[in-house]
C-alpha cells in the first residue's frame, strides 16, 4: 500500500500535461517528489508498475536538468545516502528495461548533479556499464553506450573508468565489428577520453590506433570518419611528452592511416572540422616518415601486435645492428613477442614473432639466456606442434637457433 500522499502527487503530477504545470507541482512539492519517487520504488514488486515509474523519473530529468537536485539526501539522512544510492540496487534486478532505464537515470544523476559520483558507487556504476557492452546480443547495447557517452565527458569519471579495464573492453568491442552507430558511440567515448593528457599519452597501450584504422577503411558513415579523424588528432596533439605523440604518429603510419587519408582526400566534405582534420593528420604523418628509422618502424609493428614479413624482418642489415636495443626498457620488445607467441591466433604474427626471437638469439650473445628467462623458449616450443605448417617451420628453426652454441657452425648448417 502507497500512503496518501504518495498517491495524492502520483496522480497530479502524472496529469500534468505540460512542463509549466509540472514546474507548479515540483515547486510546490519538491520535498514530497522525491519522497514520492524513492517510496514507490523501494516497495513495488511489479515489473511493469515500476517501468512506469522509471519512465516517469527519466522524463522528468530529461525536461529539466536541474531537476535532479530533487533527489539529494536531506541533511537528516545518513552520510553513505547520495542521490544515486536508491538506483543502484536496481541495476541487479532481472529485467533488462527495468536496469537499462535505471542507469539512464543514474547517468543523468551523475552527470548533472553538483554533486560527483565517487567511491564504490563510481565503481560499481562503471563495472555494470563495462560488463552490460560484454553481453552476447545486448539488445540496450546503445543505451549502455549513452550513458558511457555522458560518464566520460567528466574528467574524474574518465579516469575511474580506466581503472576498472573499461578502455580495453572498449577496444574489445570495436574489434568486433558492430554496426556504425554502436562503433560512432564508443569512440566518442574513446575521443572524450583522450582530452586527458594523461590518458592519451597512455591510449595506444591499448591498441586503440590499429582498430580505429580498420574502422577508419571499413566504414563509409562520414560521422564514424569525424569521430576517427578527431581521435586521431588528438592522440598526436593532446600527449605533452613528444616522444609518445612520435609514437602514435609512426604507429598510425605503420597501420596504414596514410593510405586512407589519401582516399578520403578525394572525397567531398562540407563538415570543416574533417577536412581540418585531415590536412592535419596527412601533414604530420608525412613529417613523421621523413624521420623513421628502421629500428622505429620495427618497434611500431612489434607493440601494434600486427606482424607481417615487412622488409627489416629478413634484414640482416638490421639485426646486426639493432639487435642490442631490444633489451631496452627492460626487454619490452621481446617481452610483447613473447606474449603474441603465447597469445596470438594468427599464424602470420605467430611465424614473424617466433622468427624475430630466433633472430634476436643469433645475434645477441647472451640472447638464450635472456629468452629463456622470459618464458620464450617454452612458447616457442609450444609452437612445434601447431597446425600450421609455416609456424611449425619458423618455431623449429627458432629452437635450432635456441639450441646451437657455435654460431659459425650454424650458419654451416643452414648452407
Amino acid at each position: 500500500m502507497i500512503s496518501q500522499d504518495d498517491y495524492n502527487f502520483i496522480i497530479a503530477f502524472d496529469k500534468a500535461r505540460d512542463k509549466k504545470s509540472r514546474d507548479a507541482i515540483l515547486e510546490a512539492q519538491a520535498h514530497q517528489c522525491s519522497k514520492t519517487f524513492l517510496s514507490l520504488l523501494g516497495h513495488i514488486s511489479k515489473d511493469q508498475t515500476l517501468q512506469y515509474i522509471l519512465i516517469m523519473i527519466d522524463d522528468m530529468l530529461q525536461e529539466d536538468k536541474s531537476r535532479v537536485e530533487l533527489f539529494k539526501p536531506t541533511k537528516t539522512k545518513k552520510k553513505s545516502d547520495s542521490l544515486w544510492s536508491p538506483f543502484l540496487s536496481l541495476l541487479n534486478r532481472p529485467d533488462g528495461f527495468i536496469t537499462n532505464m535505471t542507469s539512464r537515470i543514474i547517468a543523468k544523476l551523475a552527470c548533472w548533479s553538483k554533486e560527483l559520483m565517487d567511491g564504490s558507487d563510481l565503481n560499481f556504476y562503471l563495472t555494470w556499464l563495462k560488463d552490460q557492452l560484454r553481453q552476447p546480443n545486448n539488445e540496450y547495447i546503445q543505451s549502455v553506450a549513452r550513458c558511457l557517452q555522458m560518464m566520460l565527458r567528466i574528467d574524474e569519471y574518465r579516469l575511474a573508468f580506466v581503472a576498472v579495464d573499461g578502455v580495453s573492453k572498449l577496444v574489445t568491442v570495436l574489434a568486433g565489428k558492430g554496426n556504425y552507430q554502436i562503433q560512432y558511440q564508443l569512440i566518442f567515448c574513446v575521443w572524450v577520453m583522450t582530452f586527458n593528457v594523461t590518458l592519451a599519452e597512455k591510449m595506444n597501450k591499448f591498441n586503440v590506433i590499429p582498430i580505429l584504422s580498420d574502422i577508419l577503411s571499413e566504414c563509409p558513415k562520414e560521422k564514424v570518419t569525424r569521430i576517427i579523424l578527431a581521435t586521431l588528432r588528438n592522440l598526436i596533439e593532446k600527449p605533452e611528452d613528444s616522444a609518445i605523440s612520435r609514437d602514435n604518429a609512426i604507429a598510425m603510419v605503420h597501420c596504414k592511416v596514410l593510405k586512407q587519408l589519401d582516399i578520403l582526400a578525394s572525397r567531398r566534405f562540407d563538415d570543416p572540422d574533417i577536412v581540418e582534420d585531415l590536412e592535419f593528420l596527412t601533414q604530420t604523418l608525412q613529417t613523421s616518415i621523413q624521420d623513421l628509422s628502421s629500428f622505429d618502424e620495427y618497434s611500431t609493428e612489434v607493440k601494434s601486435g600486427r606482424l607481417e614479413w615487412s622488409p627489416v624482418h629478413n634484414s640482416e642489415k638490421f639485426w646486426r645492428e639493432n639487435t642490442p636495443r631490444l633489451n631496452e626498457k627492460n626487454y619490452e620488445l621481446l617481452k610483447i613477442l613473447i606474449y603474441l607467441l603465447e597469445t596470438s591466433k594468427d599464424p602470420l604474427v605467430l611465424s614473424v614473432a617466433a622468427h624475430d626471437i630466433g633472430e634476436y638469439v643469433r645475434h645477441y650473445p647472451r640472447g638464450k639466456h635472456i629468452i629463456e628467462g622470459l618464458g620464450g623458449k617454452q612458447q616457442v616450443m609450444h609452437l612445434l606442434s601447431h597446425d600450421d605448417p609455416n609456424v611449425r617451420y619458423q618455431a623449429l628453426l627458432c629452437v635450432q637457433k635456441l639450441m646451437v652454441h657455435n654460431w659459425l657452425v650454424s650458419d654451416m648448417l643452414f648452407i
